[in-house]
């Protein structure tokens, strides 16, 4: 899991992306707000920006085309190197040999260089994600395995960083990774400044999978959904692992073995989660004391919520809040 902390001392300034062709146009459009726009009148930083290609010119994308100013020489200079999601998911959309060079030598370099979606298959390709820890979306997941067996593929997370190489799953967690980055480098307050801009979530953490204001995504398991429902509405209770399972009627060790098939953690961790992410919202959004807050959202007191809120966002309620109400 990628977990939040302060400001990386390396430059985020010059962001390239690299469209790969048949491209897609929303995950393109999604890495276009978040780095491309002009946002000096907030006080925000304007980021040195480009899509390019293998070269320059005209370049299919689905249902239109657009028009590059710029080749590969393009990701030599770049601080960011992104790549959408592409019709490489297939597995028939052939790498180019120059593509798969240049991303290497952008890592090696030092540049990040992430992908949204399936634009994990062309850094696979290029050899970045053998022995590291990835993600992409769950539908491609099976397919990616079977041709990337050297990746360390993680299909249940929203984002996963290794290396100073970052992949996300589908579009909306492609905005969550872009969001963590400028957090990672820039603080939360340009973070979130952006992302009110967008109208989305300030940050939704890389190994969960749900957001505190948005709605539970359904899983296979309709007795573990159910429970996961239960759950979101009384985190302020003390839960053990026995009376969880004794609401749906089940053994612990039954019931832990389901849980973790139906969520990929485990209750204990799920439950932090959910109340790391309620606190952060309270924070966010209320004038409650600390004591409060950690008192609504099931951790007692404000040790324990500072002890967690550190461990998954790596800085304090108070420091949290301050960054937070900043951009308000």
């Amino acid at each position: 899991m990628v977990r939040s902390a302060t400001p990386r001392k390396t430059a985020l300034r010059d962001v390239a992306v690299l469209a790969l062709e048949p491209i897609a146009p929303f995950e393109l459009g999604v890495l276009c707000e978040v780095f491309g726009i002009d946002r000096s009148s907030q006080g925000l930083p304007v980021y040195d920006f480009a899509v390019c290609g293998i070269r320059p010119g005209r370049f299919r994308a689905r249902g239109f085309d657009i028009v590059l100013e710029h080749g590969l020489d393009r990701l030599e200079t770049a601080d960011l190197v992104a790549l959408p999601a592409y019709g490489g998911a297939t597995g028939t959309t052939p790498i180019s040999p120059r593509v798969r060079a240049a991303l290497r030598a952008a890592h090696a370099r030092g540049a990040m260089v992430m992908s949204v979606c399936s634009g994990a298959f062309a850094l696979a390709a290029a050899g970045l994600l053998d022995g590291r820890r990835c993600t992409t979306h769950w539908f491609h997941a099976e397919l990616f395995s079977q041709l990337y067996p050297k990746a360390c593929l993680e299909p249940d997370v929203l984002y996963v960083e290794d290396d100073n190489i970052f992949t996300s799953a589908g579009t909306a967690a492609g905005i969550d990774l872009c969001l963590h980055i400028v957090r990672e480098h820039q603080g939360s307050a340009v973070a979130n400044a952006i992302a009110r801009r967008m109208v989305v979530p300030p940050h939704r953490d890389g190994g969960q999978s749900q957001f505190v204001d948005m709605p539970m995504p359904a899983c296979d398991d309709d007795a573990i959904q159910g429970l996961l429902e239960w759950m979101s509405a009384h985190l302020d209770e003390e839960l053990s692992i026995d009376q969880l399972a004794a609401r749906i009627h089940l053994s612990s060790r039954t019931f832990a073995r389901r849980f973790r098939a139906a969520t990929g953690t485990t209750p204990h961790h799920w439950l932090t989660g959910q109340r790391v992410l309620l606190a952060q919202h309270l924070l966010e959004e209320t004038d409650e004391p600390i004591e409060r807050v950690a008192s609504r959202v099931g951790f007692g007191n404000a040790a324990t919520l500072r002890h967690h809120f550190g461990q998954w966002r790596g800085t304090t309620p108070v420091a949290f809040r301050r960054a937070f109400r900043a951009t308000g």
